[in-house]
């Protein structure tokens, strides 16, 4: 974590690329998600939450703990993590929801999602450098993208909240 003189690549203007709706007057980063699922599927990977976020997911789906940690998690060397399913896109997070809205992909436990999902995209790893978040940005069509800009002092909360 900087400290109180530290300052990072994204506490200055700047465009960030220049991509989509970002400006060279932002101080802070743009991002909006559009739907698209791709944070949600790729590679296989891990999807970790902590037991209050199974109890919550447990209850948006309507079935015991002990059933969802059944049917929708499994043991990985990372921990406990929801289970994925091959599809034509990739590893798909089990709840990520092709067919409720043409055209887009939602999530089928928004509400109660794991805190590894609520802060995307401002994990360690998309920050680390202006070069890692445009990186990151090709795959996330939502990343430079919004009307807001998130302010780097939010962006430190997102990301001190989970170690990705």
């Amino acid at each position: 974590m900087s400290g109180a003189h530290d300052t990072e690549w994204f506490d200055h203007k700047g465009a960030r690329g220049g991509s989509r709706d970002a400006k060279d007057t932002d101080k802070g980063l743009r991002f909006e998600c559009t739907l698209c699922g791709e944070c949600c599927t790729g590679a296989e990977g891990f999807v970790n939450f902590t037991d209050e976020e199974a109890k919550a997911m447990a209850a948006d789906v309507g079935v015991s703990l002990e059933e969802f940690l059944k049917t929708y998690t499994h043991d990985t060397r990372a921990g406990r993590s929801l289970t994925e399913r091959k599809t034509e896109f990739g590893y798909d997070c089990v709840f990520l929801d092709r067919e409720k809205i043409p055209g887009k992909a939602v999530c089928g436990v928004y509400k109660s999602r794991p805190m590894q999902c609520r802060t995307w995209p401002f994990w360690t790893s998309n920050l680390s450098s202006e070069h890692a978040w445009r990186a990151a940005g090709v795959g996330c069509p939502g990343i430079d993208r919004g009307k807001q800009v998130i302010h780097p002092t939010q962006i430190r909360i997102q990301r001190a909240k989970v170690p990705m």
